[in-house]
């Protein structure tokens, strides 16, 4: 359509037709002279509505739905973040916690032996192939470690300081095949030898064969000479079985450690050896055996009731009369100063 003056003027002329209509809509109210051209075209128009609100409902549907998706998954993604800092966070507290506890104990230990540790974290385990049982620990040289240190935790004895840098340094652990510590048994202070034997008990050979042991002992390390590379008193285990005695000079016996060598955490390296030898201090106390409950028995026997057995009840009747019929001939007896019936004196004739 060209844009020509009689196109304007028939622009102009609709658009004051429509105010027009409107006016008098509004001014009309219910009864507006338009409601029924409005009714009709609603007849007409209705169903056509219909029909495309149907029709292009779906697509706005799909439209709101791609629109809301993309805020559902930002809001998922968020809560997802949410909740895993917050396991995080909780596992990081159940682990401090476990390490305060592994530190507390430690502490403790150091206390028992009189012996000045230097606490240290494990950082890195070395490969377990060929038997080869070291872990790493994050203090070094600059923290006064040195070579051929006894390393302890919580439980006993670690291992042994092997390789110093300047800030780690590298623990054979007591498991290892290559090492070898001296031991004594608790009480009896038997000596011995413990090797490594991986993820096997200790082997410890006693040097006497006639030594008497039992399952459950417990043997600590006897200390080497200028506390080099071992101090002594620090726990090594208890054993698990023993080998008969058969006449030799030797006798071996397996021993389990104390320390889990697959879980260390938190362990201490003993700078400073004790002044005096600790013997059996370190041990923890042995549990207490619970003392035996009392028990009571009570034997019954079988048809067995108070007051029969061949004896008179308490108020039966002598010779086959009801105990108030025996009272009241007594009473009678009495007041006429005869005999009461049944008494064996009134039976017996009289002298004369």
């Amino acid at each position: 359509m060209r844009d020509t003056r009689e196109s304007r003027l028939l622009l102009v002329l609709l658009i004051a037709i429509a105010f027009a209509l409107i006016t008098v809509d509004i001014r009309g109210g219910e009864e507006s002279p338009v409601d029924g051209a409005r009714q009709a075209a609603a007849t007409v128009f209705g169903p056509v509505e219909s029909g495309v609100a149907a029709a292009v409902a779906p697509i706005g549907n799909a439209i709101g739905a791609v629109r809301d998706s993309g805020e559902r998954h930002d809001r998922i993604s968020e809560l997802e973040r949410e909740n895993a800092e917050l396991k995080q966070r909780l596992g990081s507290d159940d682990r401090n916690r476990s390490r305060l506890r592994e530190l507390d104990g430690l502490i403790r230990t150091a206390a028992a032996g009189q012996y000045g540790i230097k606490g240290a974290e494990v950082i890195a385990i070395g490969a377990a192939q060929g038997f080869s049982w070291t872990v790493t620990i994050d203090i070094g040289a600059q923290d006064g470690i040195r070579r051929d240190m006894t390393v302890v935790n919580s439980d006993g004895l670690v291992g042994r300081v092997t390789t110093v840098g300047p800030s780690t340094s590298t623990v054979l652990l007591a498991n290892d095949p290559d090492f070898t510590v001296g031991t004594r048994m608790e009480k009896t202070s038997e000596l011995g030898f413990a090797t490594g034997q991986g993820d096997r008990p200790l082997l410890v050979q006693l040097l006497n064969g006639k030594s008497k042991v039992k399952k459950g002992d417990r043997l600590v390390t006897f200390g080497s000479q200028g506390n080099k590379p071992f101090v002594p008193g620090v726990p090594v285990g208890e054993v698990i079985r023993v080998d008969p005695s058969g006449g030799d000079l030797t006798r071996n016996i397996y021993v389990r450690p104390y320390a889990a060598f697959s879980r260390l955490d938190i362990v201490g390296v003993v700078v400073q050896a004790p002044s005096s030898d600790p013997r059996d201090m370190v041990l923890p106390p042995r549990p207490a055996k619970p003392k035996p409950t009392p028990t009571v028995t009570v034997t019954v026997t079988p048809g067995a009731s108070p007051g029969v057995d061949g004896e008179e009840q308490d108020g039966e009747a002598q010779d086959g009369q009801a105990p108030d019929e025996q009272t009241r001939d007594d009473a009678q007896a009495q007041d006429t100063g005869q005999d009461p019936p049944g008494d064996n004196a009134a039976d017996v004739p009289d002298d004369e």
